[in-house]
């Protein structure tokens, strides 16, 4: 008995580090590294967010598609760089975007608390 538990424990821990773990084929940038890329019309801003968190504060350029809305119809041809509160609701908007096959995937790491932590 005490081997099943230990096994079922293993086995949940493994499930929670796929799940957080990042997606092949995305890149991850901090809130620094985003600022440069606000002014190049090349990309499109995604922030996935609820609509209350996004009026409540969010950064020009970035467009608001909360997670779980459809976003296969965001272009193809373009570069994406999605954002969050926290890292985790973008990062599973950017596991979304691969599934519909897009190739040029940005997640910012930390979100809009990285903006804070500097």
């Amino acid at each position: 008995m005490e081997g099943i538990i230990t096994l079922l424990a293993m086995v949940g821990i493994i499930a929670m580090i796929v799940r957080f773990m990042p997606k092949k084929g995305v890149k991850y940038i901090t809130t620094k590294e985003l600022q440069p890329l606000l002014e190049d019309e090349k990309y499109v801003f995604v922030d996935v967010r609820t609509e209350k968190e996004y009026k409540e504060a969010h950064i020009p350029h970035f467009i608001n598609r909360p997670l779980g809305t459809y976003l296969g119809d965001l272009p193809k041809d373009r570069p994406i760089v999605v954002i969050c509160q926290s890292g985790v609701r973008s990062n599973k908007a950017c596991k979304e975007l691969v599934k519909l096959g897009y190739t040029d995937i940005t997640n910012v790491r930390r979100g809009m608390n990285g903006l804070r932590a500097g």
